[in-house]
């Protein structure tokens, strides 16, 4: 394959794990984050910084983002990215907002000339930095096939799913799984430590049953560790997903008090300082 130049906006662990893949895979990376020195790494095997959004898509056809909410979105996006690419060019937004912002999102770049493939990525940092992410995209199916090749670099799975926004809901629909499963061991192991079992030996066991699935084991061993940073889902992002999911549902007229709850019990780990750090860390807070 020979190497195409792409323009990547937002390098945390998700995107940092992306942008690594794509340029092992032979791919020319133009990089900005808002911290300049989580670059650093891409630099090192050969990125080249941009030292803003808009200098980072000059000349350059299609741009990926992996930003951590919609505020982030507008501002990047529309505020610096959108008045500095060519009409034509591709958006490929990795970033998890909610459907109804992904829908506008759409109209407005379309309306700007420029074409959005929503590409909603299912995994942690580790599967991206290898390639092993589930990518979950809406948008023109043509828009999609002509980035097929990106998408495929950095998942092991492609789902088209449709309209514009039915990326976003799958995904949101997946974090709300997460985050209930989280949230019910660190309550679970929470009573069975203060009925007087071991910790560490009721974890294994859970992890080990036909009670849990591969979140809940990678979660579970976490907790044993007492090991939260680096994050591989920060409680902070957590909190946002849920509370997307939760508002998007209501539009519906779907109701959820169970995950609701499970929102709320993020929104405190993020109120006491521990935003920052992976969800598992809730049990420290149950």
């Amino acid at each position: 394959m020979s190497p195409t130049t792409l323009a990547f906006i937002g390098l945390g662990s998700m995107g940092g794990g992306m942008a690594h893949r794509l340029l092992g895979a032979g791919y020319r990376l133009t990089v900005h984050n808002r911290t300049a020195d989580k670059a650093a790494p891409l630099l090192a095997q050969g990125a080249v910084a941009a030292g803003s959004p808009a200098e980072a898509v000059a000349g350059v056809r299609t741009v990926l983002l992996s930003l951590s909410d919609e505020a982030a979105v507008e501002k990047v996006l529309f505020g610096e990215v959108v008045p500095a690419l060519e009409p034509g060019s591709t958006v490929i937004d990795t970033s998890t907002v909610s459907p109804e912002y992904a829908r506008h999102s759409a109209t407005r770049l379309a309306e700007a000339g420029l074409r959005r493939v929503e590409a909603c990525v299912v995994g942690n940092p580790l599967q991206a930095r290898e390639g092993r992410l589930r990518v979950f995209v809406s948008g023109d199916d043509a828009d999609i096939e002509a980035v097929r090749p990106v998408l495929e670099t950095i998942g092991s799975e492609v789902v088209p799913l449709g309209a514009p926004g039915a990326a976003a809901t799958a995904k949101l629909i997946l974090n709300l799984l997460l985050g209930a499963q989280v949230a019910a061991l660190a309550e679970a192991v929470t009573y069975g430590q203060r009925a007087g079992l071991d910790r560490d030996r009721l974890l294994a066991t859970i992890a080990g049953s036909g009670f849990s699935s591969e979140v809940l084991r990678f979660r579970a061993e976490l907790m044993r560790k007492g090991s939260y940073r680096p994050a591989f889902f920060r409680s902070a992002l957590m909190e946002k997903d849920l509370r997307l999911a939760v508002t998007d549902a209501a539009r519906t007229g779907v109701a959820m008090p169970v995950l609701d709850t499970v929102r709320a019990r993020f929104a405190a780990v993020v109120e006491a300082g521990d935003g920052d750090r992976d969800a598992a860390v809730l049990i420290e807070h149950t």
